[in-house]
């Protein structure tokens, strides 16, 4: 990796923080100069506006999301084992408070811009169609392993998946109930009892 690649991705991983913190339409250049002590006309070389900054950003977060949460789980079996660890990671990703004090910025970041058209809704949606489209995706090969139940519908059971998501980060983050991740893995293991084959 280069010097300007990597000076790239210092800046963004702090802008992640920054952002989980204050909502991406909190982050800007100049905030994000400010924490990192750099210039303005520096952070400019890398991202010529806000919208640019903030696009770049959820980038960045999805990757970290890819490399922590998804591709560890595609390393595991096919089946249920590999549906299971998927949501796991994603629900271990959620308690990473000491640096994201917001909690996920993704999350947070689509309720921020569920109502507001352009380039970030639009990321944010693919985005989101992408991961369904992986819990989809891994929901059928449980199938066909035969570990879930041949009459699973797997897009009900990735929004059932989610929901358990949704829930967890809603009750951890805004709620403080220290339970959150506790009663959303039960749930976890609830519903996939309920669709096993066994």
């Amino acid at each position: 990796m280069r010097k300007g690649e990597r000076t790239r991705d210092l800046i963004l991983n702090e802008a992640i923080v920054l952002a989980s913190r204050f909502g991406l339409e909190g982050l800007s250049i100049g905030s994000l100069a400010a924490q990192l002590d750099l210039s303005k006309s520096g952070l400019f070389a890398h991202f010529g506006s806000k919208e640019d900054l903030q696009l770049q950003t959820l980038e960045q977060a999805r990757h970290r999301f890819e490399e922590t949460v998804v591709r560890p789980a595609l390393a595991i079996p096919r089946g249920i084992p590999r549906l299971r660890v998927l949501i796991a990671n994603w629900l271990d990703s959620l308690a990473q408070g000491d640096e994201l004090t917001g909690g996920s910025l993704i999350l947070a970041a689509s309720a921020e811009y569920d109502d507001r058209p352009g380039a970030v809704r639009d990321l944010l949606i693919a985005g989101q169609r992408e991961l369904r489209g992986v819990i989809a995706k891994a929901v059928r090969l449980a199938m066909e392993e035969e570990h879930l139940k041949p009459d699973t519908d797997p897009w009900q059971l990735t929004f059932e998946l989610f929901g358990i998501v949704l829930a967890a980060h809603h009750d951890l983050r805004l709620l403080g109930d220290p339970h959150a991740l506790d009663r959303a893995r039960s749930a976890l293991e609830r519903l996939l009892a309920q669709r096993a084959t066994v």
